[in-house]
């Protein structure tokens, strides 16, 4: 073991725009957010792998014992990742006990886990050690909790592996992997992320890896360079959907009405790529009220455009109704059908006014966070730089 005591982190992600467009070959947008998942790992000589989840409630531990006989067969290489391996995958779940049908979130934080484990030292000696994750993104709300969980796993395996050097040095907070380093990261991130939700576009990994902005095109996954950073109400209206009942129901109103659908689409893919180029001045030239016009017109001409599209909801009409009241801009994020809303807030918007939407949206029933988008990605912190309340729970286990 290289690293005896190791804090990492990684963003959640909101779609900015283009959902359901992408599906029809057109750009999205993907941002993180700066809701984080942070990850101790701790070496231990107790002979043992645990790893505390207490945002789930899943405290668990195995013998190295136990795991030596799950990689008799197997002879991965840390440093270069192959397929995922579908005959660990079904040791491992009847390892667990959860042979056959779905999986719940232990389960599949779980499985994603010991998959990660045993395949970055399953061709040596396993180490004993303590894993801790404690996240701020609430899970299920199409945030990119699993992926910034998966992100956060691959890291620090990693690192503990000797795979990647840890990039801290002895005199900063906080410190990024290069760019090869991030790159396997990200693809050790997506094997847990194809554990869990079995073929994932890898959108939400890339945005927990590199942070940022990320332009999503056909599969085509290209991180923005730079991007500002953007202050945002975030709202989880708690309504529960199916993400692919929606995107089905978007499928056959295009096949319905394709002269109607396909302008539409079109038009989601401009106002992706005008926002782009909207936040691209903003980097490099001196931000003004007009930039935030701009980002907040785009935002309403979209949501109406989701509307079109059959994936709006009353929920989410009233998050738009309680913030357009106060001035503000808010569209839904994700699968839309009730799930999560963003609302833009601008440079001098009063912190009064942003507490009183909050409390109104609390009260329609919604969680609702002032964060931002457009954070970094993955990182290593020294224990100072991570905070006081989320620092006492990963060192209480």
């Amino acid at each position: 073991m290289q690293v005896t005591d190791l804090y990492v982190s990684a963003p959640g992600k909101a779609i900015l725009h283009g959902e359901h467009a992408v599906v029809h070959g057109k750009v999205a947008l993907a941002v993180s957010l700066n809701l984080r998942t942070y990850l101790r790992l701790k070496a231990d000589t107790f002979g043992k792998v645990c790893i505390n989840l207490p945002n789930i409630d899943t405290f668990l531990s195995w013998d190295l014992s136990q795991l030596k006989q799950l990689v008799t067969y197997f002879h991965g290489k840390r440093d270069e990742v192959q397929c995922l391996d579908a005959e660990l995958v079904r040791r491992l779940r009847e390892f667990i006990g959860v042979s056959n049908g779905s999986l719940d979130t232990c389960s599949m934080a779980t499985l994603s886990f010991l998959y990660l484990y045993l395949s970055l030292f399953g061709s040596g000696e396993l180490p004993s050690l303590t894993l801790t994750v404690w996240s701020e993104l609430p899970t299920g709300a199409g945030l990119g909790s699993s992926a910034a969980y998966s992100v956060c796993l691959a890291a620090a395996l990693l690192c503990a592996s000797g795979a990647i050097p840890p990039p801290l040095k002895e005199w900063e907070h906080t410190a990024r992997w290069c760019q090869e380093e991030l790159e396997l990261i990200n693809s050790w991130a997506f094997q847990g992320e194809m554990i869990i939700h079995g073929n994932p576009s890898g959108v939400d990994n890339a945005v927990g890896t590199w942070g940022g902005m990320l332009r999503f095109l056909a599969g085509k996954i290209i991180p923005l360079s730079r991007v500002p950073l953007l202050r945002i109400l975030l709202t989880n209206t708690k309504v529960p959907r199916s993400t692919k009942v929606l995107v089905a129901g978007v499928k056959d109103k295009i096949n319905k009405f394709p002269s109607i659908m396909v302008p539409v689409l079109d038009s989601v893919d401009a106002i992706s790529c005008t926002c782009e180029k909207v936040l691209s001045e903003m980097t490099c030239e001196p931000i003004t009220g007009e930039h935030y016009n701009i980002l907040e017109e785009l935002i309403d001409i979209n949501q109406h455009h989701l509307n079109v599209m059959g994936v709006g909801h009353p929920a989410l009409d009233r998050l738009c109704q309680v913030t357009l009241a106060k001035g503000l801009h808010s569209k839904l994020t994700g699968a839309g059908g009730g799930g999560c809303g963003i609302t833009l807030l601008r440079p001098e918007t009063d912190s009064l006014m942003v507490q009183s939407t909050v409390q109104e949206l609390k009260d329609c029933g919604f969680d609702c966070w002032e964060t931002s988008i457009g954070g970094p990605g993955v990182q290593q912190h020294s224990a100072i730089s991570v905070k006081e309340e989320i620092l006492e729970i990963l060192n209480y286990y």
